[in-house]
């Protein structure tokens, strides 16, 4: 389901360049989020990603699912 957001997210409008950022930043630890978060110039409305702009003032909206790992979920084996 990730995997389908993302192949699409740039259709949701935004420049493809800030939906791959977001996407490295959002399967990054902290410390390298925020680096990438900050070397694309995305400004974080919400603190955990979940509303972003560009500079030029798109809104991108990530839902929190692309944002942690599932814990309610039983794994295949």
């Amino acid at each position: 389901m990730r995997d389908e957001f993302w192949d699409t997210a740039p259709h949701y409008g935004g420049q493809k360049e800030i939906w791959d950022a977001l996407r490295a930043a959002a399967e990054s630890d902290i410390s390298l989020a925020q680096a990438i978060v900050d070397s694309a110039g995305i400004i974080v409305q919400a603190p955990d990603l979940t509303i972003c702009y560009d500079e030029r003032g798109a809104k991108y909206e990530l839902p929190k699912y692309v944002l942690s790992e599932p814990t309610n979920l039983i794994r295949d084996n």
